[in-house]
């Protein structure tokens, strides 16, 4: 029963009914308190009584109020009036039009399109990051506003980790052959089907429909459907009935959207595809991927679109730049693979320039700064020269495509993230330091010589000050004193390129030997723990080590290597699988070009020198000769008589 205008629920007095969904009504209203205007959503008067429902509600303001975020309904509050027995959220008023109701207007224009596109991915990753699955993604509970879209009705939000931990065996809905609606956004938006499927039926994911639970990647392939309607005007699927939708949603692949809008936005449709398909795994992993590769493809339209037909040379060349495929290059190859998530798993490759009018400096030894991930996957830290050839550190976010140069950070190497991702430390004139990217001067923490390496965690820093000793710990202030917490072993001299391990109390390394620099039974990644119980030998590598996502990744003969870790108990188990071919290497100093993290990111410099692995010379009989004295080699060449090797 609606509540007319005047009717108060606490200090909130309704005004007029702005609409319904599938489990509530929404008043214009006013908070008499503050004397602004603000949305209430009130349980349907019909389905009070109903247990599940009262439950979706409640969850609906838990999950809300999570969520603070620019493209997100802002949740102000949440109430019971004892007098009507209703329950009710308090939420901002937001004046526009819903992107259902823009819809029936047609298609998109591109830009606008684009817009709504990646703000929505970008208030889905929020939603994701803060654990929140959203379940009923559509155009009608996307508002567009004078700031922009904004994500509301979280009434069918589930917590990821309860449904992680939920014993409960979800079954297959029920669905019907009665009529459904049809077409571009009717003027009726399609609502959640009671008692039967948790979703709205023409944008529920496979997964949904077979009666398996909703994760992150059934909010992308609802996004892919509103995509897809956004970008021609019609749904992917579609029927008479519920049955007939389902079917297709299963089974049928949509009509390409280039043949239904041929003007549409370059790289649109495989985005579209990917998000669409029917295997959550082949789809993009995470919402956050998708709003970079959105922004990316907006930015290589522009970029393309501002060049002069009649100046052919400078196009050309502003495509390439733009598609960023200049591999001949000194580029950093990122690769999102999403790696070891499942046996085929989607992936996502760019390539990353050098700053404008710059250069890295990955691998020289000393004043290297080989490029690392923030903890969030977010950005990326690195060091490259300026015009006057001063090695800085830079920072860049990935959806960004400027690197920043980071004040103060002249003559700066290897530098590493806070576990914040706050802030970036780095060694510059034998001096281990620190700087906040937000701002403010950088930090002294202690002395160093030939730094090789640290790790920044809640338990403080570890790192190697120099080229022959042990590791030391210290407290991430200025003026701290460090502490070692390893000494090399009589068979080795040096320990460097410390990570810290997800329990803050155990940590891997290198250790190795300058005179014997091959991979032996001793010299390689070590498990170690901060109390000095624990220091004992993994694995034979030639190259540092780095831990992500239950599983230890590091360089062999230019080769990029992966096997499932257990970092508390600090035990390799299962299969060694290969991740990347070609990655940079700098034997000086054990140190491969690449770097991992927990969100699935992997980031390598390809095109150096892979390890220190003979040159092999082969014959047409298969038999093989070794080059005397070839280690390290790139370019290769073999002259026309084929009697010389140049390199």
């Amino acid at each position: 029963m609606a509540l007319p205008s005047g009717t108060k629920l606490g200090p909130y007095e309704i005004q007029s009914p702005l609409g319904e969904g599938g489990m509530g009504e929404v008043y214009r209203a006013r908070d008499t308190r503050l004397d602004r205007t603000i949305a209430i959503k009130v349980l349907n008067s019909q389905l009070v009584a109903t247990p599940e429902l009262r439950a979706r509600f409640e969850r609906e303001a838990k999950a809300i109020s999570q969520l603070q975020h620019p493209h997100i309904c802002v949740l102000h509050d949440i109430g019971h009036d004892d007098a009507s027995g209703t329950d009710f959220l308090v939420m901002e008023y937001l004046e526009g039009e819903s992107l259902a109701d823009r819809l029936r207007k047609g298609p998109l224009p591109l830009k606008e399109e684009s817009d709504i596109a990646i703000q929505v991915a970008d208030a889905l990753a929020a939603a994701h990051g803060a654990g929140i699955v959203h379940r009923d993604l559509k155009p009608g509970n996307v508002m567009l506003t004078k700031s922009g879209a904004k994500l509301l009705d979280f009434g069918l939000a589930k917590p990821l980790t309860a449904m992680a931990t939920s014993s409960s065996v979800s079954s297959a809905p029920s669905f019907t052959a009665a009529r459904t609606l049809s077409g571009p956004s009717p003027m009726v938006s399609p609502l959640t089907t009671h008692g039967t499927m948790v979703g709205t039926i023409q944008y529920m994911s496979p997964e949904q429909i077979e009666g398996k639970e909703a994760d992150a990647r059934s909010d992308i392939f609802a996004f892919g459907s509103m995509l897809y309607e956004m970008a021609t005007g019609k749904r992917p699927f579609e029927g008479k009935s519920q049955i007939k939708i389902a079917s297709a949603i299963l089974e049928d692949d949509p009509v390409s959207c280039a043949s239904l809008r041929p003007e549409m936005l370059p790289g649109l449709e495989r985005v579209v595809t990917t998000c669409l398909n029917k295997d959550p795994r082949a789809r993009f992993q995470c919402a956050h991927d998708l709003k970079l590769e959105l922004s990316w493809l907006r930015q290589t339209a522009k970029e393309v679109k501002s060049n002069s037909p009649a100046e052919p040379a400078t196009h050309t060349t502003r495509i390439w730049a733009a598609a960023a495929t200049l591999l001949f290059l000194l580029a950093v190859a990122a690769v999102v693979l999403l790696w070891l998530r499942a046996p085929e798993p989607a992936s996502l490759e760019a390539y990353i320039l050098p700053p404008e009018k710059g250069s890295f400096t990955l691998t020289n030894d000393d004043a290297a700064g080989p490029v690392v991930l923030s903890p969030d996957g977010s950005k990326i830290a690195f060091v490259a020269q300026d015009e006057q050839s001063i090695d800085h550190i830079y920072v860049r976010s990935l959806d960004d495509k400027d690197a920043r140069l980071t004040p103060g950070t002249e003559n700066g190497s290897y530098p590493f993230w806070s576990a914040d991702g706050q802030s970036v430390g780095f060694s510059s004139e034998a001096k281990l330091r620190r700087v906040a990217l937000s701002g403010g001067p950088v930090l002294t923490i202690c002395s160093v010589t030939r730094f090789r390496g640290a790790t920044w965690g809640t338990s403080g820093i570890i790192f190697a000050p120099d080229v022959t000793n042990g590791l030391f710990r210290v407290a991430p202030s200025p003026g701290s004193t460090p502490v070692q917490i390893t000494t090399l072993a009589a068979d080795h001299t040096t320990n460097r390129w410390p990570v810290w391990l997800p329990d803050g109390k155990h940590f891997i390394y290198f250790a190795g030997n300058h005179s014997n620099r091959d991979a032996t039974t001793n010299s390689g990644i070590y498990f170690a723990s901060l109390d000095g119980r624990e220091n004992r030998f993994l694995l034979p590598t030639e190259s540092n080590a780095v831990y992500a996502r239950g599983h230890l990744v590091w360089e062999q003969s230019g080769s990029l290597l992966a096997q499932p870790f257990d970092p508390s108990a600090g035990k390799l188990t299962g299969e060694t699988v290969a991740l990347a071919a070609g990655v940079g290497y700098n034997a000086s100093t054990w140190k491969a070009a690449f770097d991992v993290n927990e969100n699935g990111s992997l980031i390598y410099q390809a095109g150096l020198g892979v390890n220190s692995g003979k040159l092999l010379v082969f014959t047409r009989d298969g038999k093989s000769t070794p080059v005397p004295d070839s280690g390290g080699n790139q370019d290769i060449r073999i002259s026309p008589d084929g009697r010389k090797i140049a390199l």
